[in-house]
């Protein structure tokens, strides 16, 4: 008797640049690139390619920051491999065009503000994970999601839980690099304001994925 047939899986769509894109911000750039990709598997490179300066041909050290604000400020579901099995590192696909509802205006940090928020740091991103702090300074090249490090002010507390940070109070605001900036994002759902456990759990260690699964099948009892 044989066994039922595996359903086999849809193949891979990639995406392909249909530039140059000539929009005038980064993040229309991006945009352009994966609206004329939806339902197609982007690469880092690919986005990198679109997001460059149409004028100098540079790629710009905040490209992933502007990535990120289609998913959290435009309301775009762009998805990567902490989302989906099916895709690798550094890559990424929009299922759809459609957009969730936004969220209020963001606040901006005044200047003196910043200032202050940079000297407690140090000038390096604060971000910490297992109690190590990252530490990468302007101008230092990313070691992991490659690129120039570019420090940017973001609230300590998620925007859509907390729209009304006071733009002078530096203890409200941290500096972190753009890696660290996506990262922080993803770790929050915007629609909520509440943690979104499933993602921390995907960009886990498999060391500590399995903690969380000792600790679920405690919890809910081994069946």
């Amino acid at each position: 008797m044989r066994g039922p047939r595996k359903k086999s899986k849809p193949p891979r769509r990639s995406a392909k640049i249909k530039g140059p894109y000539r929009e005038k911000t980064v993040k229309a750039r991006i945009e352009a690139f994966f609206l004329d990709n939806v339902g197609k598997v982007a690469t880092r490179e690919q986005i990198m390619e679109a997001a460059k300066d149409p004028t100098t041909g540079r790629v710009p050290e905040n490209w992933h920051q502007r990535l990120s604000e289609l998913r959290t400020d435009s309301g775009y579901t762009i998805l990567s491999w902490r989302n989906r099995k099916d895709l690798k590192v550094s890559e990424y696909l929009m299922p759809t065009p459609e957009k969730r509802p936004g969220a209020a205006r963001r606040v901006r940090i005044s200047p003196s503000t910043w200032e202050a928020v940079l000297a407690r740091a140090g000038y390096r991103c604060e971000w910490q994970e297992g109690g190590v702090v990252c530490g990468l300074r302007d101008g230092d090249v990313d070691p992991v999601g490659g690129g120039t490090v570019r420090l940017t002010p973001d609230h300590r507390t998620p925007h859509a839980a907390a729209a009304g940070v006071d733009p002078g109070n530096p203890d409200e605001w941290q500096a972190l690099c753009g890696r660290h900036q996506v990262v922080k994002k993803n770790y929050w759902d915007h629609t909520t304001g509440w943690l979104n456990v499933y993602a921390i759990v995907q960009a886990a260690s498999e060391q500590e994925k399995r903690k969380v699964y000792e600790f679920l099948k405690a919890y809910f009892g081994d069946k």
